[in-house]
């Protein structure tokens, strides 16, 4: 099922980069905050990726170019503000995703209804972070702002239409702006400049193609896995 691949590859890398923070978070409270963010991104995929085949060989056993994540969620930490605007792309864009999912009949239904509740604390997350780091310090304000303009590049591919998602996509991508561009102004960050799609924009880690980063991350995540082929724990 190609939806259910492109969603559960999201949450899960998603998911693994946020558990790279873990000792290394500015302070204790987010060390605790991003840990269950991964966690919840964590259980999305289980179930996403359970609907396509089993969900380890989907996660521990494919090549890089067989994953369907978009480039955005693959993309490196880098220092907290640059993970926060990664954060406030992706999850105000999963939280209209997954409204929209709820409210419909399709295979994703049940499980969009019980997610947008923790979606809605991930974006409510990223949201306060947002404000506080790009209204703080000028320090905060000018790394907020490389943050948000570094990943501006990867956000047109969340729109790109799934197979077997049913969404009007434009609505979506139009709901997603004027959120984004509320935060921002609240933050006084500018919305960034620059393409999100066209030749020069970055995406298409739908088709397979994904950026150098990922494989290094991926060789990370399967390493346990593809040492100990057939373990029980």
């Amino acid at each position: 099922m190609t939806a259910a691949l492109a969603l559960g590859d999201d949450a899960l890398v998603l998911s693994h980069r946020l558990g790279e923070w873990a000792g290394r978070a500015p302070v204790l409270e987010e060390e605790v905050a991003l840990a269950n963010i991964a966690l919840d991104l964590l259980g999305q995929a289980r179930v996403l990726l359970s609907l396509a085949d089993d969900e380890d060989e989907l996660a521990y056993l494919r090549e890089e170019r067989a994953f369907r994540n978009v480039q955005l969620v693959e993309q490196p930490n880098g220092d907290f503000a640059h993970t926060i605007a990664r954060q406030l792309y992706f999850s105000t864009y999963q939280e209209l995703l997954y409204e929209r999912l709820a409210h419909g009949s399709g295979p994703f239904a049940p499980l969009a209804a019980k997610a947008v509740k923790e979606v809605a604390y991930h974006r409510d997350h990223a949201e306060h972070w947002t404000l506080r780091l790009g209204d703080g310090t000028d320090e905060s304000h000018e790394r907020m702002r490389r943050g948000l303009d570094a990943l501006w590049r990867f956000t047109g591919e969340l729109f790109e239409p799934v197979e077997g998602c049913e969404v009007e996509w434009h609505t979506l991508h139009d709901a997603w702006l004027t959120r984004i561009t509320s935060v921002l102004e609240r933050a006084t960050l500018a919305v960034p400049e620059g393409p999100r799609r066209g030749g020069w924009a970055a995406g298409a880690g739908r088709q397979g193609i994904h950026t150098e980063p990922f494989g290094r991350m991926l060789a990370e995540m399967q390493h346990l896995h593809r040492s100990h082929p057939g373990a029980t724990w």
